[in-house]
């Protein structure tokens, strides 16, 4: 397949460069016209042509112009009107690289004639040599205007203020750039249009660290002078990526004192950003480097569990799933913050009578004769077995229908939420609405997640096919990826101490299981991470094998918050 300039990766000596000028009438793109146009091209260091024209531009030519540039009126007289050379133009630049001094200047008045002649504005790639020289030469010269840049670098050919001159000058400026450029591994288009946004602070000069980075997705590496990792990320465009942290766009606090402290730049190429994604997600939790905090939260993580274990069975929020006897309950999660946890917790609470004392009752427990009777039970939203006041069959009635709620069928738990919000809706009391609907929210999201994943680990082993990649899952989990039927393997072109055994991070931390028990907060992420890929690229994805149920989960899930609360009024 033909390469074109989507992937930025082009190497410079296989771009064709269009380098354009034009003088005209005054500054103003809206109101002054062209005179004249100079356009060359360049691929390779070789000139693959010239054109150059006089344009008549219809509005008289002021004084100061005709000073500046040579061209009267009488000159521009007979020649062609720009809408007559338009087209010739047009084609002449083609897909070609548009290089300009000031590239704004010209452009603007370049768009401006095109829609004027209800033509669409180009959406070529442009380069700018004012900032490329700013970067690359601004201390050897007083300014970077044209005319001082090709007098204090000897160009060839000097401008004149006429526009093939001036062009030609360019051409000149800009090879004398890339030469320059080649110094900071510029070897590529998308590096030479990134070059000006290279911050010129000291650890510019690391960028050579850049250099044998492939435009392929993977996992880089920042590590110290120890070999200590610093920072791990991932990329569509590894080498891109990379370069952007030297680049006056990045603002974030930490990647100065980073940088200072970078000595090698690692990294494990992959045939997709998926595998590089989860890659990412496996090295931080293993090695947590001192500069990353995103993949480091799964530490706050939480379940919210239904203890079908007690005779009482209540909603809980622990760190980790039970175990033991603990094991039988439901659990839900994981779940990122407790606060997600309370929401789902008093999501369900606010609508069935669950006790919520903490009170541990066994099968012989008898309530205390002066046993009182909870503040939630005397409002009439939960059962108080401990003051002796529940029944037994309607308390297992209602924990069967929470079981069933979290498990298969969760339409009634929020036909009673959508009604309760409705209700208070009605009643204008819609502070109270709104807290109704962002715990239906945040229940709502809890088990959509929790059946995304309990979806991806009934499938078992499973082979899916995207985009010429191959995936091998074991219960959500990725084991492996697969391109052009051979295993691949994520080596890094430069392997040193940080990467001693790459293939070690295809393993997860946490074996994938057949169990059915609660999911592993390691996996948790990852599982996600596959669910959000296959729903996202569903038509476009072919099942090879799957030694498990591959159908969508029979619990439908509302969810809320579609309508407002005064619509709802």
């Amino acid at each position: 397949m033909q390469r074109t300039f989507d992937d930025m990766g082009t190497p410079l000596s296989e771009v064709t460069f269009c380098i354009i000028d034009f003088e005209t009438t005054g500054g103003s793109s809206d109101t002054d016209r062209i005179t004249e146009i100079g356009a060359v091209k360049y691929r390779g260091g070789e000139c693959l042509g010239t054109f150059q024209t006089l344009v008549n531009p219809g509005v008289p030519i002021p004084p100061y112009i005709t000073m500046l540039t040579g061209i009267t009126e009488s000159m521009v007289f007979p020649a062609p009107r720009m809408e007559s050379i338009l087209g010739t133009l047009v084609h002449f630049i083609g897909d070609a690289v548009i290089v300009a001094h000031n590239s704004r200047f010209d452009m603007g008045f370049l768009n401006a004639a095109l829609i004027r002649d209800d033509r669409d504005p180009l959406d070529n790639k442009v380069v700018d040599t004012v900032p490329l020289a700013r970067r690359l030469v601004g201390s050897e010269v007083p300014d970077c205007k044209l005319g001082t840049l090709a007098s204090r670098l000897r160009l060839a050919h000097q401008p004149s203020h006429r526009a093939l001159d001036d062009a030609l000058a360019t051409a000149d400026l800009l090879h004398l750039l890339l030469e320059r450029a080649a110094g900071y591994g510029v070897l590529g288009l998308d590096d030479l249009i990134g070059l000006p946004r290279l911050d010129t602070h000291p650890q510019a000069a690391k960028l050579r660290l850049t250099e044998d980075l492939p435009r392929a997705p993977g996992v880089y590496i920042f590590s110290d002078v120890n070999g200590r990792i610093l920072y791990v990320g991932k990329a569509t465009n590894l080498r891109q990526r990379v370069r952007s942290y030297f680049s006056t766009g990045e603002s974030r606090r930490k990647v100065g004192s980073m940088l200072r402290v970078v000595h090698r730049v690692d990294h494990i190429e992959t045939p997709d950003p998926i595998t590089a994604e989860i890659l990412e997600m496996r090295l931080i939790r293993r090695v947590m480097p001192q500069y990353n905090r995103a993949g480091t939260t799964s530490n706050k993580y939480c379940y919210v569990r239904l203890t079908l274990e007690e005779e009482w069975p209540r909603l809980v929020i622990v760190k980790n799933p039970g175990t033991g006897k603990a094991a039988a309950g439901i659990h839900i999660g994981p779940l990122p913050s407790r606060t997600a946890a309370r929401l789902v917790v008093e999501a369900i609470e606010s609508v069935v009578p669950l006790r919520r004392c903490t009170v541990r009752m066994g099968r012989t427990y008898a309530a205390p004769a002066d046993a009182p009777v909870c503040s939630a039970a005397q409002l009439g939203v939960a059962m108080c077995p401990c003051s002796g006041t529940a029944d037994p069959e309607k308390y297992a009635e209602v924990v069967r229908f929470i079981a069933s709620a979290l498990t298969a069928d969760s339409s009634p738990l929020f036909g009673m939420l959508d009604e309760k919000m409705r209700a208070l809706a009605v009643a204008q009391r819609y502070e109270e609405a709104a807290n109704v609907r962002d715990r239906m929210q945040a229940l709502s999201q809890a088990l959509s997640r929790q059946r995304r994943c309990e979806q991806l680990r009934r499938a078992q082993r499973l082979m899916v096919r995207h985009d010429g990649v191959v995936f091998e899952l074991d219960h959500g989990v990725l084991v492996a990826t697969r391109l052009d039927d051979q295993m691949f393997t994520p080596l890094t072109t430069n392997p040193g101490p940080v990467l001693t055994t790459v293939e070690s991070f295809l393993v997860p931390a946490t074996p994938p299981t057949a169990q059915s028990g609660p999911l592993s907060r390691d996996l948790y992420d990852e599982l996600m991470c596959v669910s959000r890929f296959l729903e996202a690229h569903a038509r476009s994805i072919d099942v090879i094998e799957c030694t498990g149920n591959m159908s969508s989960p029979r619990c439908p899930i509302p969810e809320p918050g579609g309508t407002t609360l005064r619509q709802v009024a």
